[in-house]
């Protein structure tokens, strides 16, 4: 028989009722975090993120938390101190440019880092289960999906198969930066970051609360292909 979905913040309500009512019972312990040294705000989360990334950057990675070791001790439980957003873009892997281990990133990857629903309901799952103090939508320069947009609106043409999807759904973040002066890809890449951190918090009430209390913060990075590094931008 399966169990039934229970999130943290549940559990933490079903056990406070438990004590009441049975405080006799044992208490059970809760799961240690994989990484002792994680981040427990958003400002140290975020911090670490940034870190990392300037380590990777610099040629010096560390590569941490990605032993065999590693791999038994998460294979109970994980607890990942951070969500990203990023392109399905294979230069962009987060663990990598980020320089974090296994068990410290909850991914969630599409092309165009774009929050649909079935996106937001995974992310809502971390934040349900984890809390993770971060979520950081992570896009890149020179961004694949952003330019098939763009150039689909441009020359009023169809996209081939399901990539019109993505078209459309860039489509309406993408048609007000075709009207503004500059590069007009590197532009479309700013807007749809600020946008799909936006709808992070205006479309989930999950994300919206705690963002609300202070508990997780949600931002925007770049990721500049020709060196590496990630800059926030919202």
């Amino acid at each position: 028989m399966s169990l039934p979905f229970v999130s943290r913040r549940s559990l933490l309500v079903a056990t406070g009722a438990a004590i009441a009512t049975a405080s006799a019972a044992p208490a059970v312990a809760a799961p240690a975090r994989p990484s002792p040294s994680a981040p427990q705000t958003p400002a140290a989360a975020l911090d670490r993120l940034l870190a990392g990334n300037r380590k990777f950057a610099a040629g010096r990675a560390k590569h941490p938390r990605q032993t065999p070791q590693t791999v038994r001790d998460l294979a109970a439980a994980q607890d990942p101190f951070a969500i990203v957003l990023g392109c399905a873009d294979s230069r962009v892997s987060p663990e990598v440019v980020f320089d974090q281990g296994l068990g410290d990133l909850f991914d969630n990857r599409v092309a165009g880092n774009i929050v649909d629903d079935l996106l937001l309901g995974s992310i809502e799952y971390a934040v349900e289960h984890f809390a993770p103090p971060v979520l950081i939508v992570l896009g890149h320069e020179r961004c694949g999906a952003v330019t098939a947009a763009i150039e689909t609106i441009e020359s009023g043409g169809t996209a081939p198969g399901h990539i019109g999807a993505i078209v459309e759904a860039l489509r309406p973040i993408m048609e007000p930066v075709l009207r503004s002066t500059g590069d007009r890809i590197e532009n479309g890449v700013v807007a749809n970051i600020r946008a799909q951190a936006a709808a992070l918090v205006s479309r989930s009430e999950i994300v919206r609360e705690q963002v609300e209390a202070g508990a997780m913060v949600v931002v925007g990075g770049r990721y500049d292909l020709d060196t590496g590094r990630v800059t926030r931008i919202c």
